[in-house]
């Protein structure tokens, strides 16, 4: 037998010595009496008995964790205790027995619950007590929320004696829960006052456990948080919670999760239209170059959602290429359409053997080099990668029928000032002089994407890890952020808009300055920034600008039918000049100066300037308008 079958059984035993205890008190004074008789007690209290374990079995009483247990256990208790007895009641109004059996079994069954209850309840908190002495310290903790998620927490935190958070109070907005107990909790409030109310307090943490919010009110609310000098995490959607504890009910703090910049740029989600995307490629040929990186990772997994007719990645990285691969077999099965083609985008010759093996109807192009710094110093290979390898691929859908080809540009192709940045948007008039065929082509141009190999956040939140300091480059940086998903979600829709060289733009809200967003990463784990931790200026990398901007401009945009997605018309580009600049660009390249290099990538993108005067440019304007007041650091410059 095992031990908790084993407990169970002690505690059936409990309860019937009980039960049999108070009702033979009920009945001492009728056996003392002669009113009635030993084996009649014996019998009444037996059938009593029975009764009541029949409904307590049914109900599954004996195989509650009572140290887990709440008003649900305590209530099912009760049930089988009711139940049993209006059974033994009926048994003897059909037996026809004297009302005095009924009468005195109630007063024995109610004291024998309530010694039930206690004795289960006092063995709750010796557990608790008893528990707790092993268990390591804990921090105090201010729980934001006092709705459904923020008590199903509270309720879970206090429970466990092993866990790092000791609820100290809830925060909550409404009056009529303000300055009232939940679980012995104090409620206060409003959210508002939360630094207020904290102050001269033990809480080290917050927890934010509201999800019927909109971003912009989580956002104000981690604003608000950053200020307390407490380390902040969120708690996520409960429904998507599912490792249980050793009661085997499923646990909300193991969704609680770090603050995540998504949290703070204050915009909702850009969402993605799945009826049209499902359209565009439900049932047809997919080709995702540089499908093992980041954007190309997360284009795949949402293609393979709609049901293509045939997936293939291709990428030089087989690593990454090879884990992804993994992860689609296990979500879709062996049987899911799907090919990996381990090459190089600069091998014309192999991309006609995938094209003409495949025949790809839709081609996503995501293969470039990406590192700004890196390209800097390898021009190059920039050209060899980014330009070469968008033109080859590019060249190739069209020779072989391809119908659309989308390529993932960016904001830095607009008046770029590094070699990565020029090099896409010379990879933008490529696809400009190839357009006109049947081949349909477009570039989907968006900023700085959140998690992507290489990007500064992860960077930042190891450094606080570390102790600091976290680096940045120059105080004065701002970025227009997105997360992986909206970069891929834009990426296919807009492709279903694609027709004739357009490149589209994702509205991606407010610039943020990225000195604020480690400032705030920084408070929220619970830091002060200049005294725990030093925000330390590296300077401008090689290449880099002050402010990215996502348009050329504004007088040829227009709105798409998704609000957030907008089209920059761009005028056509020959296409037998546009080989003969690439034809003298690579010769330049073959030559491997990177000054003759460089000269000719300013030749072929006249926008192409260096940082230095574009940041000195930047300054000038941005002083001017602090002095005026006219206008705010966000402008694009």
């Amino acid at each position: 037998m095992s031990r908790s079958r084993y407990r169970g059984l002690v505690v059936l035993l409990m309860d019937v010595c009980l039960i049999f205890f108070f009702n033979f008190a009920m009945f001492f004074s009728y056996l003392t009496d002669g009113n009635i008789q030993l084996y009649n007690l014996v019998m009444h209290i037996g059938l009593l008995t029975v009764c009541v374990l029949v409904f307590q079995l049914w109900f599954k009483t004996y195989d509650t964790l009572w140290r887990y247990a709440e008003s649900q256990e305590y209530l099912t208790l009760l049930k089988g205790m009711g139940c049993g007895f209006l059974l033994y009641s009926a048994v003897n109004i059909i037996l026809s027995t004297s009302f005095i059996w009924i009468s005195e079994a109630l007063k024995g069954t109610a004291l024998a619950l309530i010694a039930m209850l206690a004795i289960r309840f006092l063995y709750r908190k010796y557990r608790r007590r008893v528990t707790s002495i092993g268990a390591g310290a804990q921090r105090y903790t201010a729980i934001i929320g006092a709705g459904s998620a923020g008590v199903a927490l509270l309720g879970e935190l206090n429970d466990n004696v092993y866990g790092t958070y000791k609820p100290y109070c809830l925060i909550d907005d409404s009056r009529e829960k303000q300055r009232k107990r939940i679980h012995g909790v104090s409620v206060i409030g409003p959210i508002d006052n939360t630094v207020e109310l904290l102050a001269n307090t033990p809480v080290t943490d917050i927890i934010l456990a509201i999800n019927n919010t909109t971003t912009e009110r989580k956002r104000e609310i981690l604003d608000i948080c950053a200020n307390t000098r407490c380390r902040v995490h969120i708690l996520g959607d409960p429904v998507t919670q599912v490792e249980g504890d050793a009661s085997g009910k499923k646990s909300l703090s193991s969704g609680m999760r770090e603050v995540q910049i998504e949290d703070l740029l204050g915009r909702e989600p850009i969402k993605l239209d799945n009826q049209r995307v499902n359209e565009f490629v439900r049932g047809k040929v997919v080709l995702v170059t540089g499908g093992g990186g980041s954007i190309g990772s997360e284009l795949c997994r949402q293609i393979a959602a709609q049901g293509p007719k045939r997936l293939i990645i291709l990428d030089i990285e087989e690593n990454t290429t090879y884990e992804l691969q993994n992860d689609l077999v296990h979500l879709y099965g062996r049987d899911f359409p799907l090919s990996v083609e381990i090459a190089s985008v600069r091998d014309k010759a192999r991309m006609e053997q995938i094209f003409a093996k495949y025949r790809p109807q839709l081609v996503l192009h995501a293969a470039a080099h990406k590192h700004v710094p890196l390209m800097e110093d390898c021009p190059g290979e920039a050209i060899k990668n980014n330009v070469f390898g968008t033109y080859n691929a590019a060249c190739t859908a069209r020779e072989f029928g391809t119908e659309k080809f989308v390529l993932i540009s960016t904001d830095k192709a607009v008046n770029p000032t590094n070699v990565m940045g020029a090099t896409k948007c010379l990879c933008e008039q490529v696809l400009q002089s190839l357009n006109g065929g049947e081949t349909e082509f477009a570039a989907v141009r968006f900023g700085n994407v959140l998690g992507s190999n290489g990007s500064v956040i992860p960077l930042f939140k190891k450094q606080i890890a570390y102790g600091g300091p976290v680096t940045i480059t120059d105080r004065r940086i701002i970025r227009y952020f997105m997360t992986i998903p909206e970069a891929a979600q834009l990426v296919l829709e807009a492709g279903t808009f694609a027709h004739r060289g357009e490149v589209f733009v994702l509205d991606m809200g407010e610039p943020v300055r990225i000195a604020d967003l480690a400032d705030k990463l920084i408070r929220l784990s619970g830091y002060v920034p200049g005294r725990d931790i030093e925000i330390k200026e590296v300077g401008l990398r090689p290449g880099e600008k002050l402010y990215e901007e996502l348009l050329m401009s504004n007088d040829n945009l227009h709105k798409t039918e998704n609000e957030k997605i907008f089209v920059e018309e761009r005028p056509a580009v020959d296409e037998e000049m546009m080989k003969r600049r690439l034809d003298e660009l690579k010769a330049t390249v073959a030559l491997g100066n990177n000054e003759e290099i460089l000269a000719s990538l300013h030749k072929l993108v006249p926008t192409f300037r260096r940082p230095e005067e574009v940041n000195k440019n930047a300054e000038q304007v941005s002083a001017q308008c602090a002095k005026a007041k006219c206008c705010s650091v966000g402008v694009a410059i």
